[in-house]
């Protein structure tokens, strides 16, 4: 049996892979976008409405579902380092392995709902990463997470 390392240093370690990394940060930056539905009996159509319902939080709205969807199939590990790589965003932690070691001992569950409530959760864990090394331009530029070249599926 190998022996792990209790508290793995980054990237390398991360438990997932930057193109996920890059995807969860756009989709929580879309995410944070969102506005609340001001108007729930709102009859017009879209084109009347010049298409600003696609940005209200209703329950139909898919970013939230993505985002959700995204988290939740990481494993234990990913969602540790998500976490750590958030408070590090947010300048709770300037060490990796602090951060690690405290998202690991986090008591709230679940993970997805802990950091979906978190404003500016984007920022935060992409700040995380530069600041640990890993730096994410590539992907944004390439369009990770455009709804037109985007790929992955959802449920």
């Amino acid at each position: 049996m190998a022996i792990r390392d209790e508290f793995p240093e980054p990237p390398s370690n991360l438990g997932l892979d930057r193109e996920t990394l890059a995807y969860i940060v756009l989709k929580a930056r879309a995410f944070d976008e969102l506005t609340p539905n001001d108007d729930p009996d709102d009859a017009s159509d879209a084109a009347d409405d010049r298409f600003v319902s696609a940005m209200e939080d209703d329950g139909d709205n898919p970013v939230g579902r993505e985002l959700r969807v995204a988290i939740t199939d990481l494993d234990v590990d990913a969602q540790t380092s998500l976490v750590a790589l958030m408070w590090m965003g947010r300048g709770d932690y300037a060490s990796w392995k602090e951060a690690f070691r405290a998202a690991r001992e986090r008591a709230e569950a679940p993970t997805w709902r802990y950091l979906m409530g978190e404003p500016l959760l984007g920022d935060y864990l992409e700040e995380g990463a530069a600041q640990i090394g890993v730096d994410l331009t590539a992907e944004k530029e390439d369009g990770l997470g455009d709804p037109d070249l985007d790929t992955r599926e959802g449920d």
